[in-house]
């Protein structure tokens, strides 16, 4: 009877993360619900802020794959379960293939991505994730934060892809780029990772994780802000 009743307590136990995503409810729903995201969702989208995402995304990942690197080194250093790593190359595996998709995106709409000028609000958060790639920057933070940024775009775009949606079936793609169903297992597994160590961190690294995944979201709001066009 007594590990039936520690079964269910564990089982309502509610989680640190999910804890903050009902802390902080609506800035996550305004980094997942924005209205660049509804209006791919609806169909009203203005192409030429598609376009400037696109460009500008392609500038954040080319800053995102040393920060993925760099938690990549913190995993094989402090990391107390060794398939961390696994599903942190998995996640550096497909950053290839994502370069491929913004230049095959870029062709496909007549945009050059040599010569693009990071708008503030992209330069923000590249300094953002530099900041983390800081070796005094622990694990726990750095793959909370690597979740969240993830989650922000497998949540959005899964949402233009639910039934009801109607997003132009020529950004169909983008959205399933992110929105997939093993993009979301992933997303997941990432969770499930950065859970494990916030279970066993200090009050203040929670602390410092929590003000890391707020960071995050407002960063998220910011860019989709810029990709509408407010500077």
């Amino acid at each position: 009877m007594e590990r039936k009743d520690e079964a269910e307590e564990a089982k309502s136990k509610v989680s640190v993360i999910e804890t903050w995503l009902r802390k902080h409810r609506l800035l996550y729903v305004g980094a997942t619900r924005h209205p660049f995201i509804h209006s791919i969702r609806d169909g009203s989208v203005d192409i030429s802020s598609f376009k400037r995402w696109l460009e500008q995304d392609y500038i954040f990942v080319r800053a995102f794959v040393p920060f993925v690197a760099t938690v990549l080194v913190k995993a094989w250093k402090e990391s107390f379960d060794a398939t961390d790593m696994d599903v942190i190359l998995s996640g550096m595996a497909s950053l290839n293939d994502e370069f491929a998709w913004f230049n095959k995106e870029a062709s496909k709409w007549g945009v050059s991505l040599t010569n693009v000028v990071p708008q503030k609000a992209n330069l923000d958060y590249c300094r953002f994730l530099e900041s983390l790639m800081s070796s005094e920057v622990e694990y726990t933070v750095a793959i909370t934060a690597f979740w969240a940024i993830e989650t922000v775009y497998q949540d959005s775009f899964a949402h233009c892809l639910e039934d009801g949606s109607n997003t132009p079936e020529e950004l169909r793609d983008t959205c399933q780029r992110w929105g997939n169903d093993g993009f979301g297992q992933y997303c997941r597994a990432l969770q499930s990772i950065a859970e494990h160590h916030l279970e066993k961190a200090s009050d203040d690294v929670r602390k410092r994780t929590e003000a890391a995944v707020l960071d995050v979201l407002e960063y998220e709001v910011a860019f989709w802000n810029m990709s509408q066009g407010d500077t």
